[in-house]
């Protein structure tokens, strides 16, 4: 038998298929992992977008005028398994979700503001610089 080349350079061989993708895809969303919620003080102060009726007021001004400068929620979730497929350059996705803004009172009462469904297809492609592994993610639709 012939000896196989050693590799003098470290190397990365990773296989998805659509299968393995949907699988996981299925798996995260039956078993409830889909979902995050974001309150205000989980973001920078730098952040361009504060989780405060003050600064929601532009798209909802009524909401600010009954609640004036209170904290906000967001839960975010998936109402729908994502749909998954791979290409050789990337790996494609249909996304459904939902975003669900809370304010917060001053006795911690959730006051339900608004509810966004928000559909996205989104790409996906790995890459790899010396050794480390990361990737883009860009909204196609």
């Amino acid at each position: 038998p012939a000896a196989l080349p050693v590799a003098h350079q470290p190397m990365l061989l990773l296989a998805v298929t659509d299968f393995v993708a949907n699988s996981a895809a299925f798996t995260y969303f039956t078993a409830g992992a889909l979902r995050r919620n974001i309150s205000s003080n989980m973001l920078p102060r730098r952040f361009p977008l504060q989780l405060r009726t003050k600064s929601l007021g532009t798209f909802s001004p009524r909401l600010q005028e009954l609640y004036p400068d209170q904290p906000m929620e967001l839960h975010l979730s998936a109402r729908r398994q994502p749909l998954l497929s791979c290409r050789p350059d990337a790996l494609h996705g249909a996304l459904f979700g939902s975003a669900e803004a809370f304010v917060v009172l001053p006795n911690a009462t959730r006051l339900p503001a608004f509810l966004l469904n928000i559909d996205a297809n989104v790409t996906g492609k790995p890459t790899i610089t010396k050794n480390r592994v990361g990737g883009t993610v860009k909204l196609t639709g």
